[in-house]
């Protein structure tokens, strides 16, 4: 199959979005699929990247680490000239989400889109965030997702989110597969000897974006109070962004400065080795849709715990393959660490062997086998149509209904979230 993907993130960007489309991508051409990803320039990529197309953008969008597509009609178009794709698979509903609706319609190609972010708990990063702001970028997105043909969710939580805000086309779970083999073995000594982590001390570790919406000032209040009470107990922490500043803070008002260790942004090899250097994975976000981070974790034989929330509740479940904690209490979630750090051996061999079987409930080769089977139903279905509905006239009517549409949807969002009332059906390809 020729696969076209576009996305507002990816490498070398680090997130949940970049690291998935890059895991499937990878998967994909591996399995001898040829795969083009349309995404914005980025500060750092690759000199010489093979069937990468990059659009300009505005960097570090408004104090975020995100870019920001500046339109540029018909560049993504003429790149594309001798492409021509089976699939367009959308990442995000907007920005680049309306080139792949554009693509789409005139090319008569099924659109999958995935259903990545919440993304009313990104609103901050945008001048005038407010609850109408929220309702808007909600009433958008649930539109979006029903001008295409199929929908994936990462998780079962957020399928069951989207067809309560009435998401009308068919919404399939379809999570990002976890690397088990590269995650499975790493140096953990070596790891902590470079970062100053004494071989026994009791680690306590995070990796993802430092950021609001993450949660990680509550995490790192709760690491740090679980710290005081262990003398032996680390925190290693693998990211960068705005909260590292409070939770550096929060550690040095505890005298226990030398307890945190914040190693930045890693790749490669070196991920694999942080997860072997910690004892324990801590989470504390609820703005996620599945639980990349925790199934690697677990692909290294890490524990988890974690606040209940969408994407994180179908990983972890409660003493089983960690801790699952229905409230955010500061209270209970140091307790969690401790009964992880306190487990029996006999409890802990039991444990070990659950999250093992987890992660491979989530092997990116199974994850990549459902969605190309997605892929190829969608395509039969859609075989009649492309080859009655082929000529220059019927291609640019659709491309013309499709702008429409677009509008269409734009303006629904915006007179809901302007009315303040309960979300309605937007409209339907």
């Amino acid at each position: 199959m020729n696969i076209l993907m576009l996305s507002n993130t990816f490498t070398p960007h680090v997130g949940g979005v970049a690291r998935s489309l890059e895991r499937f991508t990878e998967e994909y051409r591996h399995r001898g699929h040829r795969v083009i990803v349309v995404a914005p320039e980025f500060e750092g990529e690759a000199e010489h990247e093979e069937d990468v197309i990059r659009v300009p953008a505005i960097q570090n969008f408004n104090g975020s680490d995100f870019s920001v597509r500046l339109p540029i009609p018909g560049l993504v178009a003429a790149a594309l000239e001798d492409f021509q794709p089976d699939i367009i698979h959308a990442h995000h509903p907007f920005l680049l989400g309306d080139t792949a609706l554009i693509l789409s319609s005139a090319q008569n190609v099924p659109l999958v889109f995935t259903h990545h972010t919440m993304y009313e708990q990104y609103t901050h990063y945008v001048p005038g965030d407010s609850p109408v702001m929220r309702r808007f970028v909600i009433d958008l997105s649930t539109g979006f997702a029903n001008l295409c043909d199929l929908v994936f969710a990462p998780s079962e939580s957020i399928a069951e989110v989207l067809k309560d805000r009435h998401v009308i086309v068919p919404v399939e779970v379809v999570p990002t597969g976890v690397q088990l083999q590269r995650f499975a073995k790493g140096n953990g000594r070596q790891f902590r000897e470079q970062h100053g982590i004494p071989q026994n001390a009791y680690v306590v570790g995070h990796l993802g974006r430092l950021a609001p919406e993450k949660n990680l000032e509550f995490l790192g209040r709760a690491v740090a109070e679980f710290c005081m009470k262990n003398k032996n107990a680390h925190f290693l922490l693998i990211g960068v962004g705005p909260s590292e500043k409070k939770i550096r803070q929060y550690f040095q008002k505890l005298g226990l400065s030398d307890h945190l260790h914040v190693a930045g942004l890693l790749q490669g090899q070196a991920i694999a080795d942080a997860y072997h250097a910690m004892d324990v994975f801590a989470f504390a976000s609820k703005s996620e849709t599945q639980g990349m981070v925790l199934t690697e974790a677990m692909a290294a034989g890490k524990p988890v715990v974690a606040l209940d929330a969408p994407g994180v509740r179908e990983v972890v479940q409660d003493e089983d393959n960690g801790r699952l904690l229905d409230n955010e209490n500061l209270e209970d979630f140091v307790s969690a660490l401790g009964w992880t750090a306190s487990l029996p051996e006999d409890r802990a061999k039991i444990m070990k062997k659950n999250i093992q079987l987890t992660a491979e409930s989530y092997s990116l080769e199974r994850c990549a086998s459902k969605a190309l089977c997605l892929y190829e139903s969608l395509l039969a279905k859609e075989t009649g149509q492309r080859d009655t509905e082929n000529s220059m006239w019927d291609k640019a009517l659709r491309m013309l209904e499709m702008e429409w549409d677009i509008w269409v949807n734009r303006a629904h969002a915006a007179g809901a979230a302007l009315n303040a009332t309960e979300p309605t059906p937007p409209p339907s390809k």
